[in-house]
């Protein structure tokens, strides 16, 4: 993980213009030695679209004044971005409607197509 700071464009007036407040968090996900092979391989899938040719992902933050702040604004959102990656969705169990559900299903239809044909014009 390294960091390099850059001029913000953020809030700090003209104070922005000779300050280099905006961190720039490059993070390595092939070099990491945190994540296993499954788990690296879920981070290049889920990943793909933010990573680099080079594996980096980068996060950049400006939206404090402070150097500091923005240095850990860049670590929170690593940590979120990670953890929504990694996350793996609880697999759907498929279950058949009850016979209740079914026959409910069916009586509505029956009153809805018996209120539209009440509608129509009387043929005769």
């Amino acid at each position: 993980m390294d960091f390099s700071y850059a001029r913000s464009g953020g809030p700090g007036g003209q104070n922005v213009n000779k300050t280099n407040s905006a961190a720039i968090l490059r993070w390595n996900l092939e070099s990491s030695q945190v994540f296993n092979e499954d788990q690296k391989a879920r981070l290049r899938m889920k990943l793909q679209g933010k990573l680099t040719k080079d594996g980096d992902l980068l996060i950049r933050s400006d939206v404090h004044r402070d150097q500091d702040q923005n240095r850990s604004e860049c670590i929170r959102r690593l940590q979120e971005t990670l953890q929504r990656a990694l996350h793996v969705p609880k697999k759907r169990v498929a279950t058949k409607p009850t016979k209740s559900s079914q026959r409910k299903r069916v009586e509505t239809k029956k009153l809805r197509s018996e209120t539209k044909s009440l509608r129509q014009k009387i043929r005769g």
